[in-house]
């Protein structure tokens, strides 16, 4: 397996079907405050849920359509980052991410997905990469920013949340802006 070393102590790597345990911890730790940002059936409960989501990632990633790495802070796990959608053919991607409280803040979010951006646009040849967050997010619109990407437009209405449906933005980056960027 293999692991990148980010910053603060932290580390990224593949977030496996091996890890339901710990994946279900996590999430106990998470679970509250990641809900109404991240799809339903991301936001499991129980090792057996968490391996099931797990699993399907697992088989996404054997399809070359989706990507999952998690975030560990001195050997546990406070979070991940992933590719929701991953489609070579077409070359495009969208990313996601979520953190535990304890986890925010730190720049763990940008320097992981900066990572899996080199990596789609540089080793995978991709041009774009799309980040969707719910409008009121401003921590995920931040990080989308801090990635250099465009807010290109607002879905109104498009994420429903208990009962509510609340504006979803659209960012993005090409492949020449990414390169062109200082890091």
């Amino acid at each position: 397996m293999f692991s990148l070393s980010l910053h603060d102590g932290a580390r990224l790597g593949p977030l496996e079907v091996w890890h339901a345990e710990e994946f279900a911890a996590h999430l106990d730790r998470a679970r509250e405050h990641i809900r109404p940002w991240v799809g339903p059936a991301f936001v499991t409960d129980g090792a057996d849920a968490a391996r099931a989501t797990l699993r399907r990632y697992a088989e996404r990633r054997a399809d070359d359509a989706a990507h999952l790495y998690g975030i560990w802070r001195d050997d546990a796990l406070v979070g991940g980052v992933m590719f929701t959608g991953f489609d070579a053919a077409a070359g495009s991607c969208e990313l996601g991410c979520w953190l535990e409280p304890a986890a925010e803040g730190r720049g763990l979010v940008t320097q992981a997905c900066g990572a899996l951006l080199d990596w789609a646009f540089t080793t995978r040849q991709l041009h774009r990469a799309e980040w969707r967050c719910r409008a009121d997010n401003r921590r995920s619109a931040a990080a989308a920013r801090r990635l250099g990407m465009t807010l290109e437009g607002v879905r109104r209405q498009a994420w429903p949340y208990q009962g509510v449906r609340y504006d979803e933005q659209l960012w993005a980056v090409l492949a020449p802006e990414w390169h062109a960027l200082e890091r």
